[in-house]
C-alpha cells in the first residue's frame, strides 16, 4: 500500500474541492429543487453533484482511505481505516439556495482521531483556505494568522442568522461586535485570517462541518473546542455532537463562559 505524504493529500484535497466547486458553481443562482432533512437543513442537486465529484477524486486516488460524508451513506468500515476522508460538498446550504455568496466546500483528512489536511473553497468568492499539519495556514496562497484583539477590545463574533434571530447572541451584545455570515466553516476561517475574533454554536455539528475548518484555525494559531470545551475528535462511531467554539485563543475563556449561559425565553 503506497504512504502519501500529507503535502500529497493536501494538493489532492484542493484537486478535490475545486472539482466540487465547478459543479456547485454551475447550479449557484439557478432555479432548482429543494428538498429538506430536517426543518434547517435543506439538500439540493448541486450537493449530490458536489458530493460524487469529491468521491471522484479523492476516493478515486486515494481508494485505501475511508470515506465520511454529509451526502453520502455512512460504512463504519472508514473506523478500520489509517486516514479517512471526511467531507461536507456544500457547508452553507441554506445560503446557497438564497444566493449568497457565504458557502463552501470544505475536505478534511483525519489520521486516527485528529484531523491533519483541511481545504475550505468558497467557489463563488474564490477564497481558499488551506493547512495541513505543522505547515502553516494559508488563503489563496498567503500566510494567515489569527488577530491579537483579546476581551474588552470589542472582539468581532461572526454568527448564524438563525441563531441570531432566535437570540442566541443576545449575551454578546455587550463588549462584542456580531456580524451575520454563513456555513460554519467560513466563520471558522474568517476566525483564521483575522478577520474576526471568534465563532460559537451551540446546534448540532458533524464531524464534516468543521474537520477542514479544524486544521486551518489551528496552524493559524487559533483554538478550536466543543462548546464543552473538549477538545473535538474524529472518525468516531457517532459523527455528530452539539456545539462548536472557535477563536483567536485570546478570548476563548470569555466565549465559552457566554456560551454556556441559558438562553433567554422567547416566549
Amino acid at each position: 500500500m503506497p504512504e502519501y505524504s500529507l503535502d500529497e493529500d493536501l494538493e489532492l484535497a484542493i484537486r478535490g474541492a475545486r472539482a466540487a466547486g465547478d459543479a456547485v458553481m454551475r447550479a449557484f443562482r439557478v432555479e432548482q429543487e429543494v428538498r429538506y432533512k430536517s426543518p434547517e437543513q435543506p439538500v439540493t442537486d448541486a450537493d449530490l453533484a458536489a458530493d460524487r465529484a469529491l468521491y471522484r477524486v479523492l476516493a478515486g486516488e486515494r481508494p485505501e482511505y475511508g470515506w465520511l460524508s454529509e451526502e453520502s451513506a455512512d460504512s463504519q468500515q472508514r473506523l478500520q481505516r489509517r486516514r479517512v476522508w471526511v467531507v461536507d460538498p456544500i457547508d452553507g446550504t441554506n445560503s446557497f439556495v438564497a444566493g449568497r455568496p457565504e458557502f463552501a466546500v470544505c475536505v478534511g483528512l483525519v489520521e486516527g482521531d485528529r484531523a491533519v489536511v483541511g481545504v475550505v473553497l468558497n467557489p463563488a468568492t474564490g477564497e481558499l483556505f488551506s493547512a495541513r499539519d505543522g505547515g502553516g495556514a494559508f488563503r489563496d496562497g498567503e500566510r494567515i494568522h489569527v488577530s491579537d484583539t483579546g476581551p474588552g477590545e470589542s472582539p468581532r463574533i461572526v454568527a448564524s442568522r438563525w441563531e441570531m434571530k432566535r437570540g442566541e447572541f443576545d449575551a454578546y451584545a455587550e463588549g462584542w461586535r456580531v456580524e451575520p455570515l454563513g456555513s460554519t466553516a467560513y466563520k471558522m476561517c474568517r476566525v483564521a485570517e483575522g478577520g474576526a475574533e471568534a465563532f460559537v454554536s451551540r446546534g448540532p455539528k458533524s464531524e464534516w462541518d468543521v474537520a477542514a475548518a479544524v486544521v486551518i484555525v489551528r496552524e493559524a494559531g487559533g483554538r478550536v473546542t466543543r462548546i464543552d470545551g473538549a477538545e473535538p475528535v474524529f472518525n468516531q462511531p457517532n459523527p455528530d455532537w452539539r456545539g462548536i467554539a472557535t477563536s483567536n485563543g485570546a478570548v476563548h475563556a470569555d466565549l465559552l463562559r457566554i456560551a454556556s449561559q441559558p438562553l433567554p425565553s422567547r416566549e
